[in-house]
């Protein structure tokens, strides 16, 4: 790290060794801010990610560096169940950011620039005093409709105090940001249209993927469909298990690499279909191995369920899969749809388990239709979704708000 360089200091609730897209995502874009002439700071909290997987600790921090990025972890309450209550789920999202304020209190004048990444929307409270108060350049980082989220999934009611109090608080966060940088398009009009925010603040920086790190290799894959990641609400993987009581494709048998809220369901739905022999559930595996998972199966699914409230989203493990030259099959409407369609990467279809069952036989038995798909995909990604590439956006945006 540099003394002539600008300082900026990233606030997120997952970080690596946390399992999730996002972590990925902050610890790639750091690490390639730090190559872009920036001495980076990551807050987080301690690992915890997806919950019980990870033992709890009452230490108040740890410091470490690595690859150009220092990571100071901060405590927070760390829910270890599988299926967290909502008070142990606020208590995560709230401990976290009210520690990093506190920090930020102390060291917000070592830094040129503030990032917060959400969701949650809670991230936002380490920054939003400097934003009211100082003239320190915030930037929010908005990953997806947190708060339509969570009412779309029956989290919190619709209309009721909770919803009411989140979003005038989102509304006084975004307005209030110097800049906010959104993984789609899509995204950014529903801020603009739900919170009233200048649009000329809002600038779009995709989740992208490191495609030196996915990359697909000549291996000879088995008859296999891979989802990886959070196995989760919004993710339609009941019709992708019982999809596999119609695939005909011998040997063909779905893998759902990772955990989550809905894994034990899950299970009993495969138990319950009589597809304990088709359908394989690793649990966590380390974040490393995932490129060599990718590269042992011929499709990738992305099912996200379709409801107007996930229109905006594309799961990093869209990108993954087209990075490694797997074709993706994807549920869900809005920019997943856009992704598939400009990609050229892979098949959309309807939240239905005969269609999904249609496009995975179509694939695993057209070895052409899957190169060409596959090799589209990979060429999207390198042009326009590298992570280098996207933290180069970021760069640029941070060097206009400090005036560099």
């Amino acid at each position: 790290m540099s003394e002539d360089n600008p300082h900026v200091v990233v606030v997120s609730q997952h970080y690596p060794p946390d399992r999730s897209g996002n972590a990925s995502r902050i610890r790639d874009t750091c690490t390639h801010l730090s190559e872009e002439a920036w001495d980076v700071t990551v807050l987080a909290p301690p690992p915890a990610f997806p919950h019980g997987q990870f033992p709890r600790t009452w230490t108040r921090r740890t410091s470490n560096e690595r690859d150009g990025v220092r990571v100071h972890r901060l405590w927070a309450w760390q829910p270890t169940t599988t299926d967290p209550s909502f008070w142990s789920r606020m208590a995560y999202y709230l401990f976290f950011p009210l520690h990093a304020l506190l920090w930020l209190l102390v060291h917000y004048r070592e830094y040129d620039a503030v990032v917060t990444s959400s969701p949650p929307i809670f991230t936002g409270l380490a920054g939003l005093p400097f934003g009211l108060l100082t003239p320190k350049p915030w930037v929010v980082d908005v990953r997806d409709l947190w708060i339509d989220a969570a009412v779309g999934l029956d989290f919190i009611t619709d209309g009721g105090f909770v919803e009411r109090a989140s979003r005038l608080y989102e509304r006084v966060v975004l307005r209030t940001a110097d800049r906010i940088t959104v993984t789609t398009t899509v995204l950014g009009e529903r801020l603009v249209e739900r919170y009233g925010v200048d649009e000329a603040t809002v600038r779009h920086v995709p989740n992208g993927v490191d495609t030196d790190r996915y990359r697909p290799t000549e291996t000879d894959p088995a008859p296999t469909i891979v989802y990886t990641g959070n196995v989760g609400h919004a993710q339609d993987l009941d019709a992708c298990v019982r999809a596999m009581a119609s695939v005909e494709t011998p040997g063909a048998t779905l893998k759902i690499v990772g955990d989550g809220d809905i894994t034990d369901r899950l299970k009993r739905v495969t138990a319950e279909e009589g597809l304990d022999d088709r359908v394989e559930f690793t649990g966590l595996v380390p974040r490393e191995t995932i490129p060599g998972v990718l590269d042992d199966a011929m499709i990738g699914v992305a099912p996200l369920k379709r409801e107007e409230t996930l229109e905006y989203a594309v799961p990093t493990k869209a990108y993954e899969y087209m990075s490694c030259e797997l074709p993706v099959v994807a549920t869900g409407a809005g920019e997943i749809e856009t992704l598939i369609e400009e990609s050229g990467g892979g098949i959309h279809v309807e939240n239905d388990a005969d269609r999904l069952a249609e496009a995975f036989d179509s694939l695993l038995t057209d070895v052409a239709l899957r190169e060409s798909l596959g090799e589209n995909g990979r060429e999207h990604m390198v042009e326009h979704y590298d992570r280098a590439i996207v933290a180069r956006r970021l760069s640029a945006i941070l060097d206009e708000v400090i005036d560099r």
